[in-house]
């Protein structure tokens, strides 16, 4: 019977041939398709589903962070004004409070036995229970439903606060957040935040979380989108497609045009640059297209040869001169920070030697910068800033002066890279603010934390409690300031300044 079956098809024209082949061939990849089809439609509604509770958990991320934010801002303020029995506290509160973004100034303070001492942005005081101890938190949904209420203790008293329904609606519908519900609730009072419209709760996931160390849990509902019926319909083009391919070539792949294009893909495959010229068959056929595609190969492979050559020379002249101009300059680099080294142990004044060693922990910060570029030029990723921050926080340690020896830099850093520009302007604002430390707080330690923020973007993060503002007026203070502002427009983003901590956004190249 397979005998007979060979015979048969032997027989057959060979567009014949062609088209039952290709039946046999492509007829299980289009049910294969199919089915790699309906398993990805399965795997996109769970990332689906999965982005939603993202979203959601972000929601209620963003709503704990507001809670938070508020209460170490009161609880640093009324710290302030209650243990300053001579001013006004809520007055000097409030002034604690302006330097805090996003912070609320509508609060109450009481004394230790519950007593109210003052209320300010026509707060209304809320009951003294329940009473918290000093540096306890308390969080719960204000009886009304209108308003959340946090409570901190404090050293001889206690702080109130309330966030608005607003408030809390603008954190949970930060970028990127799309809620369509979310209630927050104490077990008692619930307060809605966001109303589902009317209409369009069946298309919505509720998920809850607990927040404010469990006192509260927000539910939040946000859209699940799926795949639709007409994506269902669209599995059915891989067998569509098979059937016109099929058709396709029983029409137009003959024997005149496949065995002359195999045998010039043959040899185009086995062609090695760099090893033996290509050779191409001279006989494919009666098809003078199929010549000139050979003769044009040919030429083609000549030309990119030869460009080939040029673009090797050109480049290992390239590469060549510019590594030779960075190790120059990095060269220069050392031996100005030498001199000025030389020039520092000399100098005859205090004021001077500091002055000295001022400038060459820049210029060695500059140094630095150009000793990884150079090292980094061969893989052409631009600068690592991981290694070249903490190279440049072992030299600044190393050149700090000698009440300064004992100032600790804590690294956190993420792996990250970026340009020659951005790592100079990094270099010095981190030299600028250890300067400042090591001149004022030497005591202290300075934290530098860098993480990925996006693709394209990290976050410089750089702590210490030289950064706290301070009443008294400063000359150096300001001159440092203005510094790291303008260093800061270098890198073409704003310097974020918080308590104790300026932060910063850096381009940097994507993951690899």
């Amino acid at each position: 019977m397979i005998s007979a079956a060979a015979r048969r098809f032997a027989a057959l024209p060979t567009a014949a041939k062609l088209l039952l082949i290709l039946t046999a061939a492509l007829l299980p990849i289009g049910f294969a398709l199919t089915w790699l089809g309906e398993s990805g439609i399965r795997e996109a509604n769970q990332a689906l589903r999965g982005r939603s509770e993202d979203q959601a958990k972000a929601a209620a991320s963003a709503v704990e962070s507001l809670i938070a934010r508020n209460a170490l801002a009161l609880r640093i303020a009324a710290a302030a004004a209650i243990r300053n029995p001579r001013s006004e506290p809520c007055a000097t509160a409030t002034q604690a409070l302006e330097t805090a973004p996003a912070i609320s100034s509508r609060f109450a303070l009481r004394d230790a036995d519950g007593k109210l001492l003052c209320t300010t942005g026509g707060f209304q005081p809320k009951d003294s229970a329940p009473a918290v101890a000093p540096g306890t938190i308390r969080a719960w949904v204000d009886p009304g439903g209108t308003e959340v209420d946090i409570r901190v203790g404090v050293v001889g008293g206690m702080a109130t606060a309330s966030l608005t329904r607003n408030e809390i609606r603008d954190a949970a519908l930060s970028p990127g957040h799309d809620v369509r519900s979310l209630d927050v609730n104490d077990g008692k009072t619930e307060i809605e935040v966001i109303e589902a419209v009317a209409g369009s709760t069946a298309g919505l996931t509720y998920l809850s979380w607990p927040i404010a160390n469990r006192a509260l849990n927000a539910r939040v509902g946000v859209p699940v989108t799926r795949i639709t019926t007409l994506d269902r319909v669209v599995l059915l083009l891989p067998v569509l497609m098979w059937i016109l391919a099929a058709l396709l070539t029983w029409f137009l792949v003959t024997r005149i045009l496949i065995r002359p294009l195999k045998r010039l893909e043959l040899a185009v495959v086995r062609y090695r640059p760099g090893e033996h010229g290509l050779d191409l068959p001279r006989k494919l056929g009666p098809s003078t297209e199929i010549q000139g595609l050979r003769d044009a190969f040919g030429r083609a492979v000549a030309r990119v040869e030869e460009s080939e050559r040029e673009i090797t020379e050109a480049l290992t002249g390239q590469r060549r001169l510019v590594r030779e101009v960075h190790h120059r300059v990095k060269n220069n680099l050392q031996v100005v920070a030498s001199l000025l080294n030389i020039h520092g142990r000399s100098a005859v004044t205090a004021d001077a030697r500091a002055a000295y060693a001022g400038i060459g922990r820049r210029v060695g910060a500059l140094s630095i910068v150009h000793r990884n570029h150079f090292a980094e030029m061969e893989e052409n990723r631009g600068i690592a800033l991981r290694p070249l921050l903490s190279e440049l926080a072992a030299e600044l340690r190393a050149g700090a002066p000698e009440p300064a020896r004992k100032l600790m830099i804590d690294l956190d850093l993420e792996s990250v890279n970026t340009t020659q520009d951005v790592a100079v302007a990094v270099s010095f604002l981190v030299t600028e603010i250890f300067e400042f430390a090591m001149l004022n707080r030497p005591q202290d330690t300075v934290e530098i934390s860098l993480r990925r923020s996006t693709e394209l973007t990290a976050r410089l993060t750089l702590g210490s409690p030289v950064l706290v503002p301070d009443d008294a007026e400063q000359p150096e203070k300001a001159q440092f300031e203005r510094i790291v502002a303008g260093l800061a427009k270098q890198l073409r983003s704003p310097l974020d300044r918080k308590l104790g901590r300026y932060s910063v956004d850096l381009p940097v190249f994507p993951r690899q």
